[in-house]
């Protein structure tokens, strides 16, 4: 068997501030992270291992810069409509409930379609 050099190939050295950078661009514009491994001459897999390695070091977190807000839902009836702020725009929720499990959302959705899909989930 004869194999050929056509080149050397580099090791490229990333400090833990340029890997969060990385991973936190994914999303930054609708962005995915095949474009920005793409972007970055890196592989998909690549960007998943430094999001690991970066969760386990304690430096990213999925939830950075969520914003919780407080949600009672009453055993009966739906809950006020009038203490609902009014949003201009439709944006994107996430609701994580008690048994572990995360509804995604338009925040346009009624709050009746809302409670009705919560309490279908638990139930599940």
């Amino acid at each position: 068997m004869r194999g050929e050099i056509l080149g050397f190939e580099r090791r490229r050295r990333w400090s833990d501030e340029e890997k969060l950078g990385i991973v936190m661009s994914v999303g930054t514009d609708k962005a995915t992270v095949t474009q920005v491994a793409q972007r970055h001459e890196v592989t998909r897999q690549q960007i998943y291992a430094w999001r690991h390695e970066m969760k386990k070091k304690g430096l990213w977190s999925p939830d950075g810069g969520a914003l919780f807000l407080p949600f009672d839902i009453p055993t009966h009836g739906v809950p006020a409509i009038a203490d609902t702020p009014i949003i201009a725009a439709p944006m994107a929720v996430e609701l994580r409930l008690r048994n572990g499990r995360s509804l995604h959302f338009d925040s346009s959705m009624t709050a009746v379609a809302l409670t009705q899909l919560i309490r279908a989930v638990e139930a599940a």
